[in-house]
């Protein structure tokens, strides 16, 4: 499929389905909006703005912590932990979006590599957000995850510190987008974390892979998306469109990030971001 399929025909399935969302949210604000759309301009919706581009500065630099990054804004200023995750995945298919443009135009984005990962991500990522949606309590499951990512996030941050050796192929890629894409759904974030981190702990050159990582995530964040939508909906605009315009703005000035600092250095912040994220989430799981 990857032969079918060239970068530029990637760009153009992004376009077309961001374009759809779209077409969807403002028909669900005007037509068949009963409450009709009332978002004020004021220091709330400039927070969730700030909150949004922060996130996604660091989500398109690093190739992860967007999902965590906003939750933990949004909790800090007061926002229910479901209503929060809603918003975050709703706003995120925007961001990664043109994350993914903006990864793809630089050239950061490896083909073969993409739909190993997208496929099996979007299937994992649709069981997960079903089973979230109507059958688990996703809290549950994040202690054992941040705990699996602490560790993780160790490994490559002594690994940064060794000789760095990229690697033409790495294994069990499909099976890693399937496991990624399942846990970002039913844990509210971590497709970065554990896709980014173990094709980086493997080898992988780290520019490649968070352009082809955070590409990649567009489609899995899509797709969960749409099942949140249709099993749980959402109305909470104000908190969407703001981390919408915040994630926008940063998302090229993350792509261009990722191909200025060097791998090495790359790698530590990777572990270090990993760390201090999946630390907070187990202090806020035994809290």
């Amino acid at each position: 499929m990857s032969t079918l399929l060239a970068p530029r025909h990637i760009g153009i399935l992004i376009i077309i389905l961001k374009t759809t969302l779209v077409v969807f949210i403002i028909l669900q604000l005007t037509v068949f909006s009963q409450k009709g759309l009332d978002i004020s301009l004021d220091e709330q919706f400039l927070f969730f703005a700030i909150a949004g581009f922060i996130a996604q500065l660091i989500d398109g630099a690093l190739g992860m912590a967007y999902g965590v990054s906003c939750t933990t804004f949004l909790l800090n200023f007061g926002i229910p932990p479901a209503l929060a995750s809603a918003s975050v995945h709703t706003a995120e298919v925007f961001t990664t979006g043109v994350s993914g443009l903006s990864h793809l135009f630089l050239k950061n984005v490896n083909t073969k590599l993409f739909f190993k990962l997208a496929i099996p991500g979007v299937i994992g990522a649709v069981v997960g957000a079903y089973l979230l949606s109507a059958v688990l309590d996703g809290g549950l499951v994040k202690p054992y995850i941040a705990a699996y990512l602490f560790f993780i996030g160790i490994f490559i941050l002594i690994k940064s510190f060794k000789v760095f050796k990229p690697k033409e192929e790495v294994k069990k890629v499909s099976l890693l987008g399937l496991t990624g894409g399942f846990f970002d759904s039913i844990g509210g974030g971590g497709w970065g974390p554990i896709v980014t981190s173990n094709l980086i702990a493997q080898g992988k050159t780290p520019k490649e892979t968070i352009g082809t990582v955070n590409t990649a995530e567009f489609f899995v964040t899509f797709f969960s998306t749409g099942v949140f939508l249709f099993f749980v909906g959402i109305d909470s605009w104000k908190i969407i469109l703001g981390l919408i315009i915040g994630g926008v703005i940063a998302a090229p000035l993350g792509a261009l990030m990722a191909t200025k600092v060097k791998p090495r250095v790359l790698m530590f912040l990777v572990g270090l971001v990993i760390i201090i994220t999946s630390s907070y989430t187990i202090y806020k799981s035994l809290g």
